[in-house]
């Protein structure tokens, strides 16, 4: 397994064991880890620290340069909120761990140019139908249902 897909995976688990959503992310620039996050929705009380918003506020401020050269890591594919950020910020290459439990906002990455590449992997989809299953509540909140 890439190695940066498997960090965001271990941010995922790491949601999951502080009590939030298992969905993780990385953003890596030049082959090394930019930004990390997952989400945090429920630890933070927050709005908007899904997995990828974390990783690029913990990423800090960036140069447009950098961010044009980056690659994003995601264990899920990303919903219109995390869509918007990639775009925003000029991210040419998305890696999506799974998108069987949730389609996120592809299409339209893909319309604006981005590489999206979606690997199913089987542990991304197990974590999240095993999260779906066990807290279907929590899922619908984050999700807007």
């Amino acid at each position: 397994m890439d190695q940066f897909l498997q960090a965001a995976i271990e941010e995922a688990h790491k949601g999951l064991a502080e009590g939030g959503i298992p969905i993780g992310s990385v953003i890596v620039h030049q082959g090394k880890i930019l930004g990390r996050g997952h989400n945090r929705r429920v630890q933070q009380g927050s709005v908007v620290l899904h997995g990828e918003m974390d990783a690029f506020e913990n990423a800090g401020r960036q140069p447009a340069s950098v961010y044009r050269e980056c690659t994003l890591y995601t264990t899920l594919s990303p919903c219109p909120m995390c869509t918007g950020a990639i775009l925003l910020y000029g991210i040419p290459k998305v890696i999506i761990g799974e998108n069987q439990t949730f389609m996120g906002e592809e299409e339209l990455l893909k319309l604006r140019g981005v590489e999206v590449t979606v690997v199913n992997d089987a542990a991304c989809v197990q974590m999240m139908t095993d999260f779906i299953r066990d807290r279907p509540e929590l899922w619908n909140e984050d999700i807007g249902e």
